[in-house]
């Protein structure tokens, strides 16, 4: 998974897979969805992420047990 923030566009981006993308929906108003061939979401973006979340260029991961 790789997760980038682009600040001059303000898009966050979060990738699954490197498989490539077949199509995009924009299931929610500023949120696109990226599928592969087989339908798998392979990826997504948030657009005007600073107005979406509190800290776009923040990540925390975890693994829960």
């Amino acid at each position: 998974m790789k997760v980038t923030y682009d600040l001059e566009v303000d898009v966050l981006r979060i990738v699954f897979s490197d498989t490539p993308i077949y199509e995009s929906d924009e299931e929610k108003a500023g949120v696109i969805l990226d599928y592969d061939r087989a339908g798998n979401l392979v990826g997504m973006e948030i657009l005007e992420a600073s107005r979406r979340m509190d800290n776009p260029r923040s990540v925390e991961y975890a693994v829960a047990m």
